[in-house]
């Protein structure tokens, strides 16, 4: 992921939720920051790796891990699914299809299964 793209969806989260906020405890200790919480859930994302592995990487407990990925999951929805969460409509669709339509298919089977049914 480009560090712009990460940065944006970082400041997002961190505007839209307090529990992505840097803050201290009541012993004085600081809390995880939201780049720290939101590396270790797309980690947890990307690599589909349980939540005790990624925590021993990135020194989070593993409920903490799993608290922050579904709080994270929530807010990306709430903050960035009207944006980017959508059906396709007509025109996204058309688009897609014309850019890999029978790009990667040899060209014997080119339109070989165009107008089936099934």
């Amino acid at each position: 992921m480009r560090k712009p793209l990460f940065l944006r969806i970082v400041e997002g989260v961190e505007a839209h939720d307090d529990y992505f906020k840097l803050t201290m405890d009541c012993c004085g200790q600081l809390s995880f920051s939201a780049r720290h919480m939101c590396t270790t859930t797309l980690r947890m994302l990307a690599l589909g790796t349980a939540a005790d592995a990624v925590g021993e990487m990135v020194r989070t407990g593993e409920s903490t891990c799993l608290k922050t990925i579904v709080k994270f999951a929530c807010v990306v929805v709430e903050v960035f699914g009207p944006e980017y969460i959508r059906e396709p409509n007509v025109q996204d669709t058309e688009k897609l299809l014309a850019i890999g339509e029978w790009k990667n298919c040899p060209k014997g089977l080119r339109g070989m299964y165009e107008g089936h049914t099934r």
